[in-house]
């Protein structure tokens, strides 16, 4: 009995042992099988920052296979790590990007996946965006980022100290000016802006320069495939000239405050105006409610441009040439940018999505739907100054451009700062 029992016990502890190690194996392969995937944006800050997380847990829950490790740093700081984490053996299997040069610089340096077998292949998906929102990830014919939200500026101004002071909307350059006057004596702080982060200047500079100098100027100058284009135009001066008229009626010390204080300004009602991107109507609206008003910037006297464009473009998700998950990275980029989570993303962070009908009644207040139509109705649309042109280019702007602001430097020196910068890019080719 004594063996037997022995025996038993024996036999007991065998099975137990394989059965460990066949669940050990089990768990070990099923934990091969899980996909892990890195994000990279540029929201580490509320509302997105739980937008994102909250979305990224979805995916999961919706694909049991695939694990998302998400990282993200804030707009200026992205702009310089994205290029490292890039060029590096580990980089981010799905990042965001900004359209137009942005873009194409990972697309010319081969880190970026091709995308537009994918764009092809699942029309279903793909034919629900507004088909224009391709253009600025599209490089020699070949899709490297899909839209993601599109967007565009303007100033918004308070409709309540507008009637206060019986002002009116501003029509042109020198209606903004006469206007900023009378706020300026009323006691107010006629225009918010922070120029700490200097991407806002380049909005102003973008603007500007698409109302002082021909558009077959800019699309010379912009191209830096083209060698004629120096930016020697006197617009471009002048577009210096026009921001610099803007600034005495500015609050005091831009480079030490950044846009959110601006905005926190014009919320507040202490500025009357504010130079805003159509998807930050979210954030302020709730605040202002009717008082708010949105205007686009008005056409400059004796300019050279179109005063009917308006400057904004769509940002959008990118895939690295190097990921070794190309189809689960596509399936997460889908997820992202489907129609239902582009109703969400304008109901919860204020994003105007690039895929058609996400903007309307429902999720959306009157003046968000008149802000799309500002976009959609400009007979011109330019893109983001900081993202249209090469980076040194951009740098030798806003750097000259803080400078003018200090008072250190006139526009004229400012603009052989950008022409020395635009040889040197030219000439690197």
């Amino acid at each position: 009995m004594k063996k037997l029992l022995i025996l038993a016990i024996v036999s007991i502890l065998s099975l137990s042992i394989i059965a460990g190690c066949s669940s050990s194996k089990s768990n070990t392969a099923s934990e091969k099988d899980v996909v892990e995937l890195r994000f990279f944006h540029r929201w580490p800050n509320q509302p997105k920052k739980q937008y994102f997380e909250k979305a990224v847990k979805e995916f999961e829950e919706q694909h049991p296979n695939i694990k998302i490790k998400t990282e993200a740093v804030l707009n200026d700081s992205y702009k310089e790590k994205i290029r490292v984490v890039l060029g590096s053996s580990n980089p981010p299997d799905v990042f965001f990007s900004w359209s137009g040069e942005f873009a194409y610089n990972f697309a010319r340096s081969g880190q970026s996946l091709d995308l537009t077998d994918y764009v092809k292949e699942d029309t279903e998906w793909s034919d629900e965006f507004i088909q224009s929102q391709f253009k600025p990830f599209t490089l020699d014919g070949k899709i490297y980022g899909i839209p993601w939200s599109t967007d565009g500026k303007a100033f918004f101004y308070n409709k309540k100290i507008f009637d206060e002071l019986d002002l009116e909307v501003p029509k042109t350059w020198s209606d903004l000016l006469a206007a900023s006057d009378k706020i300026k004596e009323a006691g107010y702080t006629p225009i918010g802006f922070g120029s700490k982060a200097p991407w806002t200047i380049s909005h102003y500079i973008g603007s500007l320069n698409q109302l002082m100098v021909p558009q077959d100027v800019i699309n010379e100058d912009y191209d830096r495939k083209n060698p004629e284009g120096d930016f020697s135009h006197p617009g471009y001066v002048k577009a210096l000239e026009k921001f610099m008229e803007l600034e005495p009626y500015f609050n005091k010390g831009v480079n030490s405050v950044d846009h959110e204080y601006s905005r926190e300004l014009f919320k507040s009602g202490k500025a009357a105006i504010g130079f805003f991107q159509l998807a930050e109507i979210g954030l302020i609206e709730p605040t202002l409610k009717e008082n708010l008003g949105v205007f686009n910037i008005p056409g400059i006297e004796g300019g050279e441009g179109n005063p009917n464009s308006i400057t904004g473009a769509p940002e959008g998700i990118m895939i690295s040439s190097k990921t070794k998950h190309p189809k689960e990275a596509m399936e997460f980029v889908k997820f992202l940018t489907s129609k239902e989570k582009g109703i969400e993303q304008l109901t919860e962070v204020s994003e105007y999505s690039a895929v058609k009908g996400t903007t309307n009644e429902e999720n959306a207040s009157k003046l968000q739907q008149e802000a799309i139509d500002l976009i959609a109705n400009a007979e011109e649309t330019y893109l983001w100054f900081d993202t249209a042109v090469d980076i040194k280019i951009v740098d030798a702007y806003l750097n000259g451009t803080q400078q003018m602001l200090d008072g250190k430097k006139t526009p004229e020196q400012v603009m052989k700062d950008v022409q020395k910068a635009v040889k040197d890019v030219k000439s690197a080719q």
